[in-house]
Order: C-alpha cells, then structure tokens, then sequence
C-alpha cells in the first residue's frame, strides 16, 4: 500500500470515528441521569457530613469572596466553563430555580475561567446570549479546580446553611436532579 493511501485510509478512518463520536453525543447528551447526584452521607446526622472545602471566587467587579462568606443560607456551587455544551445545556434549569428560589438560596454559578482557555469575555457571551439573570462569579486563578480536584465538568455542589456538603454532581443536572439537591439543602417544609 502506497504512502498516499495510507494516509487518506488513516484520515477516512479519522473522520468516520468523529463522527460517530458526533453521533454519540447527539443521542445522549439530552438523556441525563436524573440519578447523578451523590449524597455526600446518607446520614441524617451533621456529624457525619465534611464541610464545604474553601475556595475563592470573584464577581463580575473584581470582588474576592470565599465559599464560606455564603454561610448562613443554603448555597449551590455551580462549575461551568462557555465551551462545556452539558454546562449550557443545563443552564436553564439553573435560571428558573434562581427565580423561584434566589431569596432563600444562595446561587454561586462559578465560571472557570482559568481552566483550558476559558475568559470571562466567553463566559459573559454565553450569559448576555441565554438571556441569563443568576449570579455569576468567576474563578480566575484555578483555585476552585485545585481546591476540589476538578477533572470534568459541570460540576455542581450543595451546601447547606451551616456550610455542610450535603450532595453534589460530576455531570449535568435535569430539572429533576437540580430540585433533588435543593430539596436536600432547602427541605420543602420550608
């Protein structure tokens, strides 16, 4: 076999196999598991439960903050980048919990904008687009990645009042799985 057409074989087979990843994704990207999120315990005791690891994060004005100045009301971390199609994918549900509970939650949507080529100019894009109004922040130095060994994302925490990791999600979220973690950190009886 000749030296050309070895390489148009490699290439033909290079852009069946994208393809079919293409194809792949297609399918699955809108049959999430609405299982996918972990409870840190499934202990009813606080005892039982680590707190939230620290990190920080700033707002759109520069302002430092830490996971900790949000204790006191129940928080949702979410770790999102403007090239991550599950992250955007995922972000409506996100806006409608802000507005039906952003009074009593805390909403940390935390762009990584120093994690593989993200800015915060992608990032504002992908929110001026969707129309979004729930608070962004922005880890610039790679300190939330370090902080909780990010390897995919999204990835999305709940913390409770005191600061307590009670669930989270290494994937994206549906509808049903968003509400499952609020209802952990913001029981209904509320």
């Amino acid at each position: 076999m000749s030296k050309k057409t070895m390489i148009l074989l490699l290439a033909l087979l290079l852009v069946v196999g994208l393809g079919g990843a293409g194809v792949m994704y297609n399918g699955l990207k809108d049959r999430v598991d609405a299982d996918a999120l972990a409870t840190e315990n499934t202990s009813e005791e606080k005892g039982e439960f680590q707190l939230a690891p620290d990190f920080t994060f700033r707002d759109s004005e520069g302002n430092e903050y830490w996971l900790s100045d949000f204790v006191g009301k129940p928080t949702i971390v979410n770790f999102w980048a403007s090239w991550c199609g599950p992250c955007k994918n995922e972000m409506p549900h996100f806006q409608e919990a802000w507005e039906e509970y952003g009074e009593e939650i805390n909403f940390l949507i935390v762009n990584l904008s120093a994690y593989m080529g993200d800015t915060r100019e992608k990032a504002d894009a992908v929110i001026e687009e969707g129309g979004y109004t729930f608070p962004v922040y922005y880890d610039t130095s790679g300190n939330a990645v370090d902080t909780y060994g990010i390897r995919g994302i999204p990835m999305t925490l709940f913390v409770d009042e005191d600061g307590y990791l009670l669930a989270y999600a290494n994937s994206m979220l549906s509808e049903e799985s968003l509400q499952r973690g609020i209802d952990y950190i913001y029981p209904p009886e509320q």
